[in-house]
């Protein structure tokens, strides 16, 4: 039983008050995402969770037991942060296996243990390296190898692949997943990367200004937005969202919005008329920055072989199923 409850959770630093009331559960074994902007309070939350921030008011219950005043090695969850934390001078052996030989923890079980998760990691052959000779990935997998050997309740991730450049990140998004699906572990993970979030979390937690925006799947967020915020957050290259007179013509009451997959584009008709200002050519996709004469800017992902041209005449027409109206 891992399950993660906050109820009216709450964290000021002198008058500033950064987590206003959170309400919040995690099921047992969901990989649960916490997305934002920077400043939104994501991290100190994941904090608050691990105990290494103390919350002003409100409860935290890991596993049916409320720990909101336990210490962090009370609470049987482990922390992957963004930088490694590794021990330079140690191998990938020593650093998987320091916490249960600081626990005097018998020889025999540590070699077994680190040797299971070694084989989980994929780390087998690197056992006797030290980090310096590991790339990015593999020293993340190290650091990860380190909590898992405790077997925790609860996995905490503070943003571990922000470190990593594209490709590792893509590759270290697949190997979480798969260690997820493996272990069965609850797992709480932040990032302010949308992309990260929609592909790798059973749960989505969208938080802007110490508040939560939205709860749900990655295709609820991206298909029903709850709020404006969430509309733009979600979705790369972000939703087209219209406020004022604008969304009013287009019978909303305060914001009309329609994603940029949800829009095709003519030489001859539509529903507005635009300008070509932009064309980014991504391959598969092709993504048009126009200029319409009704909306103002507008963005259209089409298939890649479609060409354009800036300065180029052309209609946009919404697919007037997928639009959605706040």
């Amino acid at each position: 039983m891992s399950r993660v409850e906050l109820k009216d959770l709450r964290k000021s630093f002198g008058a500033f008050e950064v987590i206003k009331g959170i309400d919040l559960t995690i099921e047992s074994g969901e990989f649960c995402v916490f997305v934002g902007p920077s400043g939104c309070g994501k991290s100190t939350l994941l904090r608050m969770i691990a105990g290494l921030e103390e919350q002003t008011s409100g409860v935290i219950e890991i596993g049916g037991r409320d720990v909101s005043n336990s210490e962090p090695s009370d609470r049987g969850i482990a922390m992957v942060f963004q930088n490694y934390a590794l021990y330079p001078h140690l191998t990938v052996r020593e650093n998987i296996g320091f916490g249960l030989s600081l626990a005097r923890t018998p020889k025999a079980e540590i070699a077994r243990k680190v040797g299971e998760v070694a084989e989980i990691l994929q780390l087998g052959d690197y056992l006797d390296r030290k980090p310096k000779e590991l790339s990015g990935g593999q020293r993340q997998r190290v650091a990860i190898g380190r909590s898992i050997v405790r077997d925790p309740q609860v996995f905490l991730f503070d943003e571990p692949l922000s470190n990593l450049d594209a490709s590792l990140r893509t590759q270290m998004r697949i190997e979480l997943t798969d260690l997820h699906a493996r272990l069965g572990s609850t797992m709480i993970y932040v990032t302010h990367d949308q992309v990260e979030a929609m592909t790798m979390a059973d749960k989505i937690v969208v938080l802007n200004g110490g508040r939560i925006e939205q709860v749900g799947t990655p295709m609820e967020l991206y298909d029903t937005p709850a709020t404006p915020f969430v509309a733009g957050f979600i979705g790369s290259p972000k939703m087209n969202l219209y406020q004022g007179e604008v969304a009013r013509i287009l019978g909303a009451s305060d914001t009309y919005g329609i994603r940029p997959e949800h829009v095709s584009l003519s030489a001859s008709e539509g529903t507005w008329h635009g300008t070509v200002r932009h064309v980014e050519r991504l391959g598969a996709d092709t993504i048009v920055h126009i200029d319409c004469d009704q909306l103002g800017p507008l963005t259209a992902r089409v298939d890649g072989a479609r060409t354009f041209a800036p300065g180029e005449k052309l209609f946009a027409t919404p697919d007037r199923s997928r639009e959605i109206r706040f």
